[in-house]
């Protein structure tokens, strides 16, 4: 009898946790957005990515621009990604070996427990957004970054 009874109370316990692990939020930050991300940029990532339920995550963090910022490009980036944990993002990883010389105003910083992202500078230098390419593939990251950092004036 005793023994039923601690089962029922660790079920109870069980299924509380559950429920209020449904309950809670999670915040765009978890899921990899700033909240700087622009809602045309949820365009950009969905016909790139082409994943659904990535780009709904997307619009819950993005934020409305003027029709003058759509076609928004940046000075330069940082690729910050874990250096431990590269060998579990094979194609930023492939980015980083093969395609990284391409881009002179993309910079690589390895940060301790950072998962792969993206973030983009302005003119100044001042980081302006952060995106999440965990799931990119290698190509993907190419053609974001051919569309959104303006080329070295020369």
């Amino acid at each position: 009898m005793e023994m039923a009874r601690m089962l029922l109370l660790l079920l109870c316990g069980l299924a509380s946790v559950i429920v209020a692990k449904s309950d809670s939020s999670v915040s765009c930050e978890d899921l990899g957005f700033t909240g700087l991300a622009l809602c045309s940029d949820c365009d950009a990532l969905a016909e790139i990515v082409k994943d659904a339920e990535l780009e709904s995550d997307c619009r819950k963090c993005c934020a409305q621009e003027l029709q003058d910022s759509i076609s928004k490009t940046y000075s330069g980036a940082i690729l910050e990604v874990c250096m431990r944990k590269l060998v579990f993002y094979r194609n930023v990883e492939a980015f980083i070996e093969k395609s990284l010389a391409q881009f002179p105003l993309v910079d690589v910083n390895y940060r301790f427990g950072s998962s792969p992202k993206l973030i983009m500078k302005d003119e100044r230098g001042n980081e302006k957004e952060s995106i999440r390419i965990d799931n990119w593939k290698t190509e993907h990251i190419e053609q974001f970054l051919k569309e959104k950092v303006r080329p070295k004036a020369t």
